[in-house]
């Protein structure tokens, strides 16, 4: 066959690729288990299509891989159609794929598709197979295509679930570090908790990159986001300006941004541009973009943002920055722990312009993030959290989350609750 010429796809090349899937799938290191595989059961166990998102490398894999041991057994199928031997894959293969697995597995009525956004189309299958009564569980790694394909044909039959990277409490798991459930620490412990916590902040949760330090698999994994997630599934001839405008976000995440300022910096000719370059790294799981908290959408929408990274390891390994920012990357490891906590999140500024790091309406709940409480951030962070329960009208929770300063704060009718971060990232405050 001459070079660079496409593997035809055969029975014979189809079924020694998905024997060989399925049996290093059964023999994977099934890692650290992650804390959301207890509460799947229900989903597992109703028809509903289950979708697993998430950056690449988070532990997609590896969490399909506990899921199928805790809830199926050996009773299903496995495809991993990031196989380069699969790169030509369409969905008019389905039904030979579907073959193969019968010819060598029996009949099963599961079926676990590992990264399926790379088959066009591969909905349709799911949707007839579905309608069937077969279960699929599948992963993919970019949350816009993904969206688009559920929002058609499959609406109403998925359920969609977020992987992040290790939260602190799976990567005490992963360093084989165990604690008691008291929510009382001795001196000791507060010490180790202290250290142990900012380890977590300067490596971040990245399976991968925490087991292989010795590699630049925060830079590998960057790079891929960029060259083969962004620029080649969109097309982008402007590969530059792309990776400028990544560069500039992550290393200014926490930080507040605006559309409009980052065009002139970056010189990127149009607003459009810069939103649909933000989109793209947003559904790549690179970044989210947080808007501040307001009744009316178009002051939402028109507002600053606030940028977060994916991961704090991620940011420290590629972004640029002159200080080591702590209080930032603080504020960012909040904000993924409450996205684990499928809590739907603003920023909030008050008719004075001070700013609260993040407030969750659902939960009347305000959080500051601050590395110490010096009489100075003290004034500033309850002054703005006092003020913002009062526009609110409603009894809130109020928080700051420092480094290692724990007190009850009373102020104006408001009690503020001072929690260190590694105590809040493992127990949840009270109401």
């Amino acid at each position: 066959m001459p070079i660079g010429q496409p593997t035809t796809l055969t029975k014979e090349l189809l079924a020694s690729v998905l024997k060989e899937q399925y049996e290093a799938f059964l023999v994977k290191d099934r890692g650290v288990p992650r804390e959301i595989l207890g509460s799947l059961k229900p989903v597992m166990d109703s028809p509903q299509i289950t979708v697993i998102t998430g950056l690449r490398r988070v532990g997609k894999s590896t969490l399909l891989s506990q899921i199928a041991d805790t809830y199926f057994k050996k009773d299903y199928y496995f495809v991993n159609f990031e196989d380069e031997r699969l790169l030509n894959f369409s969905v008019k293969d389905f039904d030979l794929l579907y073959e193969g697995l019968i010819s060598l597995y029996g009949e099963k009525k599961i079926f676990i598709f590992d990264e399926i956004q790379n088959v066009p189309q591969w909905e349709r299958f799911i949707r007839r197979l579905y309608d069937q009564g077969y279960k699929f569980i599948i992963t993919g790694s970019n949350a816009s295509l993904l969206s688009q394909e559920l929002g058609t044909r499959l609406t109403g039959r998925s359920f969609r679930m977020e992987v992040f990277p290790f939260s602190f409490r799976e990567y005490l798991r992963f360093k084989e570090v165990t604690l008691d459930n008291s929510s009382i620490f001795t001196t000791a412990q507060k010490g180790k908790l202290l250290k142990l916590v900012n380890d977590y902040i300067a490596l971040g949760g990245i399976p991968d990159a925490l087991k292989y330090p010795e590699l630049e698999v925060h830079k590998t994994l960057y790079d891929d986001v960029l060259y083969r997630d962004i620029a080649t599934r969109y097309k982008l001839d402007n590969v530059k300006s792309l990776q400028e405008l990544s560069l500039y976000l992550i290393s200014n995440t926490s930080a507040l941004i605006s559309f409009n300022k980052i065009k002139d910096l970056l010189r990127l000719g149009s607003v459009n541009t810069v939103k649909n370059y933000i989109n793209y790294l947003e559904s790549s799981w690179l970044f989210f973009v947080v808007n501040k908290y307001a009744y009316s959408v178009k002051e939402q929408q028109i507002a600053a943002k606030k940028i977060y990274s994916i991961d704090t390891g991620l940011t420290k390994s590629v972004g640029f920055s002159f200080s080591p920012n702590s209080g930032k990357f603080m504020e960012n490891v909040v904000y993924l722990e409450l996205l684990r906590r499928q809590k739907n999140v603003y920023y909030y500024k008050t008719g004075q312009e001070q700013e609260v790091d993040f407030f969750i309406p659902k939960d009347q709940l305000f959080i500051q993030v601050t590395k110490q409480l010096t009489d100075e951030t003290k004034n500033r962070e309850v002054n703005a959290l006092v003020t913002a329960a009062q526009e609110q009208k409603n009894p809130s929770q109020l928080l700051i989350i420092t480094e290692s300063d724990k007190e009850l704060i009373e102020s104006e009718g408001f009690k503020i609750q001072v929690i260190p971060l590694y105590e809040w990232l493992l127990f949840k405050p009270e109401k």
